[in-house]
């Protein structure tokens, strides 16, 4: 028997090997297409389009800026490329994340580390780089659940939890095209 295929086959030719994927295999062209394409909330936002992933990361590096006005480039890159492997593996809701278990984080963990490594990053970021990008990833979620997703504060700040300093952003939704470009912009000013 042959081991069942593992690799997805991207827009720009590369076949990114789910299992051990290499950095040499990632462009960004692929991550912010896909990232434009991938909906947060499982689609379940008001206007006229999903909400994406790759809106998502652009507001996550915007509350990093905010949280810490002093956060280096490569912080705030890695802010914008803190969800990047879902442009391979979609996003899953955090119930269904605790469902699949342990595997699936291996999975994107592996994705994560070969993103880092493609752009210059370290592979595992510094223990505060990391739970600055989570606190801001909270932070995000939260105005996105109050924005667009239709949870009214109460729920939000039992289930997400309410920030301490809650910056003035609003979420609307994109067209896929200007998320990808609004992706690709932040990036093109971070990784120079």
């Amino acid at each position: 028997m042959t081991a069942p295929r593992a690799w997805q086959r991207m827009l720009s030719g590369r076949r990114l090997d789910l299992l051990d994927p290499s950095a040499l295999d990632i462009e960004i062209e692929d991550i912010a297409h896909g990232l434009s394409r991938v909906a947060r909330w499982n689609g379940q936002t008001d206007g006229d389009w999903a909400f994406s992933v790759a809106q998502h990361c652009v507001l996550v590096e915007e509350i990093v800026a905010t949280l810490a006005p002093r956060a280096s480039p490569e912080t705030r890159l890695a802010a914008v490329l803190h969800d990047a492997p879902e442009y391979v593996i979609g996003d899953m809701i955090t119930p269904f994340k605790a469902a699949v278990g342990m595997d699936f984080r291996d999975i994107e963990n592996r994705l994560q580390r070969a993103v880092h490594i493609r752009f210059g990053l370290p592979a595992d970021l510094p223990v505060a780089t990391a739970r600055l990008i989570k606190r801001a990833d909270r932070v995000a979620a939260y105005i996105e659940a109050v924005g667009i997703a239709g949870f009214d504060r109460a729920e939000a700040a039992r289930l997400i939890g309410r920030p301490r300093r809650l910056p003035t952003l609003s979420v609307e939704p994109e067209p896929p095209g200007v998320a990808k470009a609004h992706f690709l912009a932040r990036f093109a000013a971070l990784a120079r």
